[in-house]
């Protein structure tokens, strides 16, 4: 191997630390230690900079204050990577070695040494093969590190390949265990081919020595066996004159280590392998990079709260009281938990509780899992999925990757400090996937309770139990889970609040939390019912009461600057009348049900992910041929349920007594306002059909009556999903009288009593029905019916604007 060309850098006023019984080679990661107060100096300096420094070994290690001519010439510049404070004289410097350097000239000795020195870059020809004699090379130096049982040969030779002749020579001079001038001398020799033909004299001389040992003695090297470093000697020197850590400290060191594994009861596989891990810990130069990740992994075992548990509260009453205090209504959730703490009555080991909590923003999926830890006792933590797309995200690394460490689970499980906390994953709905793997493959494990008393984490290596943990799963919308994972859960649907229930939320914790949250009291600011009723009917549109809490956020400071600048006894009570000065004008009109009935247009029930929403369902004909036309950016199971409403329609043509040439001469023309936002799903079938038929008929649609439920076309009316949403959606836009599907009746159970006392739900099962009552007047005989002259000019119908509810921009409509 030849080196292809080599380039020079002057570098000016570079510290230099003089080092103890170290060499420092390029492409190497070296610890050591410094003790000198002008080394800690010039380290402060690089710091402060580009961290560079040069690293040059002094040649008579004794000298506490070498001199220039006490300090070899040829060294290399370092990059400091990481400095530990290890007590109040000697500090732990891990640096990386970059290239050779030359010192030309000493420019200042104090406080610490700064040279001039000339940087030897040696460039390489890309694409050359391994020169045979590096081959050899190669060879030598994997059968020298097993004959000094340097226990990681394994990982180190591999590595080797990955990097070029010149750096690979410089990797393997790093490990030799060879004295201090012929480590110099391999770092003075700058032509790689004379470096590779020595290093191949020099392995092969050692090899001799380890064998003639073993003929000599017939014993195995265990006697000869040297803690085998990058430090370059037998022992963890002290570069920069620090005392270096003595055996005693390390034994004692590991001493501690064994009486905390002893205690910590860890699992009989789990116990081994840290016992194991002890065992090579003892081997290893307490300084060097293996010995690192060791502790790290020992340090993860220990930390892991293998048999700490928290007592729990059994008192059904008080749990009660905790969840109530803290959520208005919710009242599955809390049922299901009282039944969880009933079982632990009478089971001592009952399986974990996996619950799927599924429900629109702001309905208090989250700080739900905080109340549930209050009321059982247990410690919470929280994980927040949304974004995360890497399956070691869940699992961890494995310890092979630099810079390992374990799963997020196992993370936070270290973070609760018991076995058995309230484990929130929030936002599972929104986890991706790429090349890295897929997480939620990876949560399967996790919330299987037949599978997680086992769970297996890559970086711990090992077992550990969760079955005994609580987990509560987060989720807006339940399509984008696997459904694999979701028949691991025991689902709650969380509907929206009615106006009654935020208005009572409002009043017990939003209210009082704000003004106490701004410094406000009962007696500086009042709110009364009325205004926080308007407040929710002309300020929000949502299904949770988080834009609620800002809006209530809003008054509350603005009171506040008041406060401040007229007096703690300023006093104010917000009221229907003055509401308009502190948030503005209402930032939602309801229309619906305020225009007159029109033809041609109807009121569907839609279902988002943010809760129940009202859509328009406009049409118009115009003289054409017979096209139909979709728009408002419908989904395509949306425009089939289109084109199935049409088909049912010209197939009652007749018996509907509709002019037959209608559909031939006329296009007609479907619309549903927001067009920016995507809609989707099949439960506007009966909206469309009605639509369509009250533009060919001529008569008017109901604006108090919206409707939800698919067609088919025979003119059935299948069930459809999200019935208590869509129903609170109505209810809040004021409409009190809905048509649905017959077998969605089960679904009217969930609803609260306020909302059937005060809505009319007609339960159909054909679109007959559906006509009978939302046109407002009957179809004519056929005989009444006016016949159009064929030659007349064609009349366009128009459905108006169809002005309606504001729903979100972002999400799709699903129906």
């Amino acid at each position: 191997m030849e080196n292809s060309g080599e380039h020079f850098e002057i570098l000016k006023n570079v510290p230099l630390i003089p080092l103890r019984d170290l060499v420092v080679f390029p492409s190497t990661l070296v610890p050591f230690i410094i003790g000198r107060a002008s080394s800690i100096q010039a380290l402060e300096k690089a710091s402060e900079g580009d961290k560079l420094v040069l690293l040059a070994a002094q040649m008579d290690a004794s000298l506490d204050n070498p001199g220039p001519k006490d300090i070899y010439s040829m060294g290399v510049t370092a990059k400091v990577i990481r400095t530990v404070q290890m007590d109040d004289k000697n500090v732990k410097v891990i640096v990386e070695g970059k290239r050779r350097a030359r010192i030309l000239e000493f420019v200042s000795s104090y406080p610490f040494y700064q040279v001039l020195a000339k940087e030897i870059k040696i460039i390489e020809e890309a694409g050359k093969d391994v020169p045979d004699d590096l081959k050899r090379v190669l060879a030598l130096f994997e059968e020298y590190l097993k004959l000094s049982q340097n226990t990681n040969f394994q990982s180190i030779i591999p590595a080797l390949r990955d990097h070029t002749p010149d750096r690979i020579a410089d990797i393997i001079s790093s490990h030799l265990f060879l004295p201090l001038d012929e480590k110099q001398n391999l770092l003075e020799t700058i032509n790689g081919q004379e470096r590779i033909r020595r290093l191949n004299f020099l392995l092969e001389n050692e090899i001799y020595k380890f064998q003639s040992s073993l003929r000599k003695d017939g014993k195995s090297l265990n006697r000869r066996k040297v803690p085998f470093g990058r430090e370059g000697g037998p022992n963890v020197f002290t570069p920069g004159g620090a005392a270096g850590q003595k055996k005693d400290d390390q034994a004692g060191e590991i001493e501690e280590l064994k009486k905390k594994v002893a205690a910590a009861k860890m699992l009989p596989d789990a116990d081994e392998k840290a016992r194991k891990e002890l065992e090579r810990l003892e081997t290893m130069p307490p300084m060097s990079a293996e010995a690192t990740v060791c502790r790290n992994y020992l340090d993860w075992l220990l930390s892991l709260p293998w048999n700490k548990k928290s007592r729990e509260k059994r008192n059904l009453k008080e749990a009660e009281k905790v969840l109530n205090d803290d959520h208005y209504g919710l009242e599955k959730v809390k049922e299901r938990i009282l039944e969880y703490l009933s079982i632990r009555q009478l089971v001592k080991n009952p399986k974990g509780v996996i619950l799927g909590l599924i429900g629109p923003p702001g309905v208090g999926k989250s700080s739900l899992g905080k109340s549930i830890a209050r009321a059982t006792g247990r410690k919470f933590v929280r994980l927040s999925l949304g974004g995360v797309r890497d399956e070691a995200e869940i699992r961890g690394h494995r310890r092979t990757y630099i810079g390992a460490y374990p799963g997020r689970i196992i993370q936070m499980i270290k973070r609760a400090g018991t076995k058995n906390p309230v484990f929130l994953l929030d936002e599972v709905d929104k986890m991706s996937m790429d090349f890295r793997g897929d997480p939620a493959s990876a949560l399967m494990e996790v919330l299987d309770p037949e599978q997680n008393g086992t769970f297996l984490d890559h970086y711990i290596d090992t077992d550990f139990d969760l079955s005994q943990v609580m987990f509560i799963v987060t989720a807006n919308m339940i399509d984008p889970i696997p459904r694999p994972l979701v028949d691991r859960m025991e689902l709650i649907h969380l509907p929206g609040y009615t106006e009654d229930e935020k208005l009572q939320i409002a009043k017990q914790f939003l209210w009082p939390k704000q003004r106490d949250a701004h410094g406000l009291s009962d007696k500086n600011l009042e709110i009364s019912d009325a205004a926080i009723a308007k407040l929710i009917d002309d300020y929000t549109r949502e299904a949770g009461v988080r834009a609620l809490e800002r809006e209530i956020t809003s008054i509350c400071r603005k009171v506040v600057k008041k406060v401040v600048t007229k007096g703690k006894g300023y006093r104010q009570k917000v009221t229907i009348k003055n509401l308009e000065s502190y948030l503005g004008v209402p930032k939602f009109r309801r229309s619906l049900i305020d225009k007159e009935d029109e033809i041609g247009v109807a009121i569907g029930m839609a279902w988002t992910e943010f809760g129940g929403e009202l859509l328009t369902f406009e049409t118009t004909r115009v003289h054409g041929k017979g096209n139909f036309t979709l728009t408002g950016q419908l989904g395509e199971v949306m425009q089939e349920s289109a084109q199935a409403a049409f088909s049912f329609v010209r197939a009652k043509v007749f018996e509907l007594n509709i002019a037959r040439d209608v559909t031939k001469n006329f296009d007609i023309h479907i619309h549903v306002p927001e067009g920016a936002t995507p809609k989707e799903g099949p439960s506007a079938g009966i909206t469309l059909a009605i639509a369509i038929l009250s533009l060919l008929t001529e008569i008017p649609i109901s604006k108090k009556v919206a409707m939800s439920g698919e067609i088919t076309l025979r003119g059935k009316v299948l069930p459809v999903g999200g019935i208590k949403e869509k129903l609170l959606a109505a209810h809040r836009e004021g409409i009190r009288e809905v048509i649905l599907p017959l077998d969605n009746r089960p679904d009217l159970k969930d609803l609260p009593k306020n909302i059937l006392k005060t809505m009319k739900i007609h339960l159909v099962e054909s679109m007959e029905e559906v006509m009978k009552i939302v046109l407002t007047k009957e179809l004519p005989p056929k005989s009444e019916r006016k016949k159009k002259p064929k030659d007349a000019a064609p009349e366009e119908v128009s459905s108006g604007t169809g002005e309606g509810s504001e729903t979100p921009k972002e999400p799709p409509l699903t129906h």
